[in-house]
């Protein structure tokens, strides 16, 4: 098989195709996310914090203060940016806490396939012939 007709065997299979439609509404979902964290949570959360900004938690490794990461970043600073990582892990869990909404509603929302209905089994081949054997014996034995 040549590389081109693997390829397109390959390109052409669902799980790629779903994997790709996965990944671009992964991206999208994403943009929401990070969209809701910035623009309306954060802002609240500074608010009942008392406008503690977290992008500017950081630490200098030369000893020095500065007032913001840019600051120390033109310095030419090294920095420990742990209220970033602070953000990072915020929107973490907003991310997994939005991702369970959306399964929990998918999962609720997922047609339960119908019960098919039950359907006995007919008779055997043994119970076909016992049958027929039991039918010919009361045949025969009312024709005497």
């Amino acid at each position: 098989m040549g590389f081109i007709t693997e390829f397109k065997e390959f390109i052409s299979k669902g799980n790629v195709l779903d994997l790709a439609v996965g990944v671009i509404i992964g991206a999208a979902f994403g943009k929401i996310v990070t969209s809701l964290t910035e623009d309306i949570l954060m802002p609240v959360l500074g608010l009942v914090t008392g406008g503690i900004d977290f992008k500017n938690w950081f630490f200098a490794l030369n000893g020095q203060s500065y007032k913001t990461i840019e600051d120390a970043k033109t310095a030419g600073a090294a920095t420990i940016n742990y209220g970033l990582f602070l953000n990072a892990i915020f929107y973490f869990i907003i991310i997994a806490f939005c991702v369970f909404l959306l399964v929990k509603v998918a999962n609720r929302v997922k047609l339960r396939p119908l019960a098919a209905p039950v359907v006995e089994p007919g008779p055997t081949k043994e119970q076909v012939l016992l049958a027929e054997i039991r039918d010919a014996l009361r045949n025969g034995s009312s024709r005497k």
